[in-house]
């Protein structure tokens, strides 16, 4: 609802009184900046009313509403759509160039200014320092992040951005610009740098962080037994890991608070911690993450049913056909913010010789294709790069596994729930099946298999910040989540 809303039936009321409006929990002037003389005249006309004021607030609202001339707001108010949630990759260009446009939190302000902090003194610091923020989806993790960034950049301080993921890196030096470009970097950039050798170093999604820098790709004389987490930890005077301790979902990605803070107290005793809990995402709706926590087995929360209270909408659609078409309708109501995503449960096929897709996902009559491998060649036209699919308007028709979608948010996302993961009902737990799963890296660890499937679920559940729909294939796995909805 916007201001101006109201002030046309305020227009005509008169005003309340300065001193019961805006000083009604006695709040000193000369410490309180809202509320400083100056703004006076525009505080008597309309008043600023903080948490502790709801009774002011309701006195302030009945004296105006009360006669029925607020019937016309209300209505409006009622049946208006809900305002969409500012998106990371769409301020992302602002941010960078020096245009706030998120509004931190108080526990986001803490980490916030204690990172502006180390990383403004770090010329002149004695010791490392590193900062371990710690936070569950949506929590505004990359949002600090990339606020730090513009912040430092505006100081002409060095800092450098790095994740594991190739999509949202990409997606970031994209959206960014070509300038920018530079300053993001992937957490194996940082082999051959010397000691304290850049100011700031600002490690997003540090989950993903390996065992070492090495792959499959890494040739034979540049392998290294050093730990991937000291190669970052050595580069920078000034180390900032953002990190969800429940967001492991492969074998060799080894990164937790417990190992960065055993390998930063080898560097220094300068540590930091802060952890993060109020949400951006999922309606910010901390009741559907711990809902999703807690119908997984990840950890037990108090949210043992979804109430129709929450503000996150969770639907469950028969078919994967049903599904798709109100993904695309929502794409094309919230300016390309919807998705198809599935656990990895279809063969991931190289493209055909003319560049196209290969229709992959196959569930009776519904075939779609994954979204392009990384390492496609020439594609088709109007088919976008892995890297790209969750920007690209084009990556709507193709279904996002795990690796494409993880550190991406949108306003509605759509879940193929496959049969890796199901609820045996008379043992009352869950069952991974790694026969199910054509992830060869997953499932090739069988002891970590089941806590892997379940982080991806986590994960892919948790992409939403309007709503999640899902299309279960397993009808015990669907039941079982109808069994924790309200009635």
């Amino acid at each position: 609802m916007y201001l101006k809303d109201f002030v046309e039936v305020f227009e005509e009321s008169p005003p309340l009184n300065l001193s019961s409006a805006c000083y009604c929990h006695n709040y000193p002037r000369d410490d309180a900046v809202l509320f400083d003389i100056r703004f006076a005249q525009i505080l008597a006309r309309y008043p600023l009313f903080a948490r502790e004021d709801l009774g002011s607030l309701a006195d302030y609202l009945r004296a105006r509403l009360a006669g029925g001339g607020g019937k016309l707001i209300l209505d409006r108010f009622s049946s208006s759509r809900i305002a969409p949630s500012k998106k990371l990759l769409e301020h992302a260009r602002n941010m960078i160039e020096g245009q706030h446009v998120f509004n931190l939190l108080e526990e986001q302000i803490a980490a916030y200014n204690t990172i502006l902090d180390r990383a403004k003194r770090s010329a002149k610091l004695p010791k490392k320092s590193v900062i371990i923020v710690r936070g569950g989806p949506g929590t505004g993790k990359s949002a600090i992040a990339l606020n730090v960034i513009a912040e430092l950049l505006s100081k002409k301080i060095e800092v450098y951005h790095a994740t594991g993921s190739a999509s949202f890196t990409t997606t970031l030096r994209r959206v960014v610009g070509q300038r920018a470009s530079p300053l993001f970097k992937y957490f194996n950039s940082f082999s051959t740098y010397g000691e304290d050798q850049i100011g700031v170093l600002v490690c997003d999604e540090a989950h993903r962080i390996r065992k070492t820098r090495n792959s499959r790709y890494t040739r034979r004389e540049a392998r290294s037994d050093v730990p991937q987490v000291e190669e970052l930890l050595r580069a920078a005077k000034v180390t900032i890991f953002f990190i969800d301790d429940n967001q492991v979902v492969r074998p060799e990605e080894i990164g937790s608070s417990q190992l960065i803070r055993e390998a930063a107290r080898r560097f220094t005793e300068e540590v930091f911690e802060f952890e993060l809990k109020a949400q951006f995402r999922c309606g910010g709706s901390d009741g559907y993450l711990n809902w999703v926590d807690d119908v997984l087995g990840i950890r037990e929360t108090a949210n043992r049913l979804l109430t129709k209270d929450e503000k996150m909408e969770f639907k469950i659609f028969g078919s994967p056909q049903e599904l798709h078409r109100e993904i695309e309708r929502n794409n094309a109501e919230s300016a390309n913010s919807a998705r198809m995503v599935a656990g990895f449960c279809w063969p991931w096929s190289d493209p055909n010789g003319d560049g196209t897709l290969v229709d992959d996902v196959v569930i009776g009559e519904y075939r779609r294709p994954w979204n392009a491998k990384a390492d496609s060649g020439r594609l088709a036209p109007g088919i976008p790069r892995s890297n790209l699919w969750a920007y690209d308007a084009n990556g709507v028709g193709q279904i996002g596994c795990i690796y494409t979608i993880q550190g991406f948010e949108f306003d509605y996302v759509g879940v193929i729930f496959g049969r890796d993961l199901t609820w045996d009902a008379r043992s009352r737990a869950w069952v991974g099946d790694p026969s199910q799963s054509y992830d060869s890296v997953v499932k090739r660890d069988r002891e970590q298999f089941l806590r892997n499937v379940k982080n991806t679920y986590r994960v892919l559940l948790t992409r939403g910040m309007k709503g999640c729909y899902v299309c279960f294939l397993d009808k015990a796995t669907e039941e079982y989540f109808r069994s924790r909805l309200e009635v």
